[in-house]
């Protein structure tokens, strides 16, 4: 290996992937980087999610510590491109949000960024009374989302600009990639297969999009509900978290459910035109797993397994695998993260 000029594939172009291959470009500049992946752009899970920054309260990497650091590495990282010129080309946008519950004050709660974003407060009583349903709980808190149909493209772009290359292909084994110095492992549910993880879990959603240039909050509910404004007028509805279900096709059920909620919350959605339906499966695994790892004799370090999280801690978990990869390149087995 040419310490000076390493070839490293990232294997995966979702918003793992494709982050990765971006921010390796930047750490090792003289690298030659090549993308393969089988899906892009709009076939990618990616591209089914609303992209809302709000972690899960059981998100976790291997430690308390590691989880939080992927939180806050990412949102200082979508905050840079929020504030820049480029945030309409990246489909980076920012609003606030409300979350309501009937039944449970924690789950109006996010330890996780709480003490991170520019407001997180309890609602007052006429809060409550903003949207249809009986709520007892609420709370309300900035945020922002990433709009993957537009970000991809805009990753991608970058990513050839620095002389990147994209092969459209299925890896099947690590051994198919023996030629490289480096592997990053970024192919979320394919993983399962590729690494024999039997961890790795779908959990499969549903969502419709709906044109609503009107909608400026986000607004969550119980049972998994929730409204989220979006790019070009274009809100999601949702959702379902179905544990362990391969099923890749609408739902005429699911969505029958997605509206009936969504409709109680805002019943001016009634009147939005629905654009489309769409299913993913998200790849679910605790921990989500970044790490180092020599298979055969090819030094390789993973990370997958986000969840429904992928578009939201992307940056920090790839910060943390560039790192790994970088002091892996350099001989030693593991980066203190």
């Amino acid at each position: 290996m040419n310490k000076d000029s390493p070839k490293i594939a990232v294997i995966g172009a979702g918003i793992v992937g494709l982050t990765t291959a971006k921010l390796i470009q930047e750490e090792l500049k003289k690298a030659s980087v090549t993308l393969i992946a089988e899906k892009f752009h709009q076939e990618t899970t990616s591209c089914v999610a609303a992209g809302i920054f709000r972690p899960g309260t059981s998100f976790r990497g291997a430690t308390p510590e590691i989880t939080k650091k992927w939180v806050n590495d990412s949102w200082h990282y979508w905050q840079e491109i929020l504030k820049s010129s480029d945030a309409v080309d990246a489909g980076v946008m920012g609003f606030d949000s409300y979350i309501f519950s009937k039944d449970n004050y924690s789950v109006t709660r996010n330890h996780l960024i709480e003490d991170l974003v520019p407001t997180y407060r309890s609602v007052d009583e006429d809060e409550l009374k903003l949207v249809g349903g009986n709520w007892k709980y609420g709370s309300y808190f900035s945020t922002l989302k990433t709009g993957c149909e537009k970000h991809l493209p805009w990753l991608e772009q970058i990513f050839k600009s620095r002389g990147g290359v994209i092969v459209n292909d299925k890896v099947d084994s690590f051994t198919s990639l023996s030629k490289y110095d480096l592997v990053l492992n970024c192919t979320g549910f394919g993983a399962k297969y590729l690494c024999n993880d039997y961890n790795l879990v779908p959990m499969r959603g549903q969502v419709v999009k709906v044109r609503a240039p009107w909608l400026k909050f986000a607004f969550y509910g119980d049972y998994d509900t929730y409204i989220i404004p979006g790019l070009d007028g274009v809100a999601t509805l949702g959702g379902v978290r179905q544990y362990d279900s391969y099923n890749l096709a609408v739902c005429k059920h699911d969505t029958a459910a997605i509206l009936e909620r969504c409709y109680e919350m805002l019943p001016g959605l009634k009147k939005a035109e629905i654009v489309e339906q769409r299913v993913g499966l998200r790849p679910h695994r605790m921990p989500v797993r970044v790490e180092p790892e020599m298979v055969g004799g090819l030094k390789v370090v993973h990370c997958y397994g986000h969840g429904g999280y992928g578009v939201m801690c992307a940056p920090g978990t790839a910060m943390n695998a560039v790192e790994l990869a970088v002091n892996l390149l350099k001989g030693n087995s593991r980066a203190h993260y």
